[in-house]
């Protein structure tokens, strides 16, 4: 098969407020079947895998080096964008995790990248980390099709928006044929639009998802084919004035954020009684134990939080006046890493 287009991005690690531009407009909105391209393998070195298992993909033993890349592969027939960041010490005979970090309505896979400061755990924790872009234009940036639920603002998704769920699935294959990757390890966490996504993929695509981590976003999508009960940890502030923590927003935002685990909790066959914690201060823990299949649902509600990545880089005044309060009081990237390592992709017998 053909090599996917590659480019070194641009690295803005020193100026968080130009990456970040273009979010004071995006924010304050966040809300199949096909073939990809992708590299051919060949054998090579003896492979390792983290976190104890034995699984590797068919990218074990290609020559890649640590950094960051854009891919532009054609996926069901359409040129797409995903950033891509390798570790630091990465090596291509230890298969790693993947996780793939999905932007907020009208934003970028670059803001993403930005927003979340997610290299610098991937290079920490030793995991590929990938910023996927959606496809559908909207304000300064795009958004994603999720199945079923209107755009921002209530408008309907474009008769010709390609399928995101799929393009994600065919995104996977393309780097497991490309890095390292343990398929056991695959992760979806996402910002707002990009965490409702990352609920859709907990129920369309549970077998390639090993558990999600939606920030700011948390759904249970109606319907939801998952066949296994799919690990759930979730992030959201008190003070978000976009998704509200109670509900009552837009066409997609009409229940709130403690309906949306307890949903995942039942759908999940986890004790209806969950237990409240408050790890850290500011930080409540509601956590359903019991759950099927080893699965589990957390949901951290964080006081003095609007609608921003819970730990994040410091956002400028501009933003958190539109966006409410940032706090760091807790950490997303290293808790929501935490729950992964703790949730590998497990065979599952029997509905979920």
């Amino acid at each position: 098969m053909p090599q996917p287009n590659m480019r070194r991005s641009k690295r803005y690690r020193s100026t968080i407020a130009v990456a970040l531009g273009g979010l004071v407009l995006a924010l304050a909105g966040c809300g199949g079947s096909g073939s990809a391209t992708s590299t051919t393998s060949s054998s090579g070195p003896t492979t390792t895998v983290a976190a104890n298992s034995t699984s590797t993909s068919a990218g074990c033993g290609l020559p890649v080096s640590p950094g960051t890349v854009t891919m532009t592969p054609t996926i069901n027939g359409k040129s797409r964008v995903a950033i891509v960041h390798v570790p630091t010490g990465y090596r291509a005979t230890t298969a790693v995790a993947l996780v793939l970090n999905l932007h907020g309505s009208q934003s970028t896979a670059l803001e993403q990248e930005a927003l979340t400061d997610m290299d610098a755990t991937a290079d920490a924790d030793q995991f590929i980390v990938v910023y996927p872009q959606g496809d559908i234009p909207a304000g300064t940036g795009f958004e994603w099709n999720v199945p079923n639920e209107p755009l921002l603002g209530g408008a309907a998704v474009p008769a010709d928006a390609p399928n995101d769920v799929s393009f994600i699935e065919q995104l996977v294959i393309l780097l497991e044929h490309h890095y390292c990757i343990n398929p056991q390890r695959v992760y979806s966490t996402g910002f707002s639009g990009g965490a409702r996504m990352s609920s859709q993929l907990g129920c369309d695509a549970s077998g390639v998802f090993a558990a999600v981590a939606p920030v700011s976003g948390l759904r249970l999508p109606t319907p939801c084919p998952s066949t296994r009960p799919v690990p759930v940890i979730s992030f959201h502030g008190l003070d978000d004035p976009v998704d509200p923590y109670n509900g009552n927003g837009q066409k997609y935002w009409t229940y709130s954020v403690p309906v949306a685990a307890q949903r995942w909790a039942a759908h999940n066959d986890c004790s209806a009684k969950a237990v409240v914690s408050q790890p850290d201060p500011g930080v409540t823990l509601t956590a359903y134990p019991n759950c099927g299949g080893g699965s589990a649902v957390e949901l951290y509600s964080i006081a003095g939080e609007g609608h921003e990545w819970p730990g994040g880089p410091h956002l400028p005044r501009a933003i958190t006046k539109l966006l409410g309060p940032q706090t760091t009081a807790i950490s997303a990237n290293s808790t929501m890493w935490a729950f992964f390592l703790a949730h590998p992709l497990r065979p599952f017998v029997g509905a979920p």
